[in-house]
């Protein structure tokens, strides 16, 4: 696999594929590289950005502008299965690395254009990063409280088009097991953050109403909601259908009452009546530690949890039992990183090095057959970049 990519939404999807075990060779720009190297210098000199996304690959540093490297290029190009580009717009165009370009000249490639509007349309040709597309496609003003929007701390249009991505490469390559032809792919930022908010769309099409936000709280749901402990925790406690919220009242708050109320009986009846129910379960929650309201809630087959800060997930229990934090190594030592979400008894995910920039432009001239007075051309013209040389 072929990467011309930067910033989150590629790097999310070939950092997926290169955990599955693809070869991914990223090429990136001499001297300065994916943007998101110089991001900060908080993970032992290198950016958290760059570690958190770039395993498992190799780097070569390349001018693709610059004649010189074309042959190269062309060579890398041929041997790929796959090439993912989420270049700024026209950019993959002018160099013939958009994906209709590449499946045109290489009919068994899976190439993929990774965008942030789209083709079509009057935003296609803006830069898009991710605050930008979530503000655009809705996703703030669905988070945050009503009047104070603001962004999710995930960033959900690039990792999400990173998945997209991913998903849609390995459904391609199954079909071109079974047909021998490759596929031309589009994702686009804007589109799934419109998927992710789907239901929340959808309600307001057919209602004309929009649902406020309303930070940590469902807006379609009642009870469900964060609520203060005894200790000074915050336990959060929610309800997903009419027999958990009988569990909740008769079971959790002692309230048989409120559990056999028919104005609550459903949870279009307890929507309305929200603030009511948040009030009489803060009240409980007071009197008791987090630790014994998630006890009893676990015994009442209820869902709970602690709201945790960052610095408190870093040495999570989860994490720690399960050994989801490895080392990695990189060009400032070893780095840690975190296991991939998917796992299977049958699967060693790889953990090579986070590359440094242009690491394998050597390796890569003279594996694809150019002598090294190639990679002293185009050192000389400044048109790539390696290491110490």
């Amino acid at each position: 696999m072929v990467a011309f990519e930067q910033a989150v939404a590629a790097p999310y999807c070939t950092r997926l594929l290169a955990d599955l075990g693809a070869r991914v060779i990223k090429v990136e720009q001499p001297g300065t590289g994916d943007f998101t190297r110089q991001f900060d210098a908080a993970a032992n000199g290198l950016a958290t950005h760059f570690v958190w996304l770039n395993r498992n690959k190799e780097s070569v540093a390349l001018d693709c502008k610059h004649p010189a490297v074309r042959p190269l290029l062309d060579r890398l190009l041929g041997s790929a299965d796959v090439v993912v580009q989420n270049l700024a717009p026209g950019a993959a165009q002018r160099l013939g690395v958009d994906a209709e370009s590449l499946t045109r000249t290489y009919p068994a490639m899976v190439a993929v254009d990774m965008s942030g509007y789209g083709v079509g349309g009057p935003l296609d040709h803006r830069r898009a990063y991710d605050l930008l597309v979530q503000s655009e496609g809705g996703s703030c003003a669905a988070t945050g409280t009503a009047g104070m929007p603001a962004k999710p701390g995930i960033p959900i249009a690039d990792v999400g088009a990173g998945v997209q991505a991913a998903t849609s490469i390995l459904a391609a390559l199954v079909g071109r097991s079974q047909s021998g032809r490759g596929t031309a792919i589009r994702v686009s930022m804007f589109d799934t953050v419109i998927d992710f908010l789907g239901f929340a769309l959808l309600y307001t099409r057919y209602t004309g109403e929009v649902r406020p936000p309303n930070g940590m709280s469902s807006p379609v749901v009642a009870p469900y909601g964060a609520y203060p402990t005894k200790d000074g925790r915050t336990v959060v406690i929610g309800t997903t259908n009419d027999a958990e919220w009988r569990r909740l009242a008769g079971r959790l708050l002692g309230r048989p009452d409120l559990a056999a109320d028919p104005s609550l009986a459903t949870n279009v009846q307890r929507l309305g009546q929200r603030a009511r129910l948040d009030a009489v379960i803060a009240d409980w929650t007071g009197t008791l530690d987090l630790a014994d309201i998630c006890a009893l809630a676990d015994a009442a087959g209820l869902g709970s949890a602690a709201f945790n800060e960052l610095d408190e997930v870093i040495d999570h229990p989860q994490l720690t039992a399960r050994g989801r934090w490895q080392e990695v190594g990189s060009p400032a030592g070893p780095v840690a990183s975190l296991l991939p979400a998917f796992s299977s008894p049958q699967w060693t995910t790889p953990l090579r090095p986070v590359p440094a920039l242009g690491e394998h432009t050597a390796s890569i001239v003279r594996e694809f057959g150019f002598p090294t007075e190639y990679l002293d051309e185009l050192r000389t013209a400044g048109a790539a970049e390696v290491p110490g040389g």
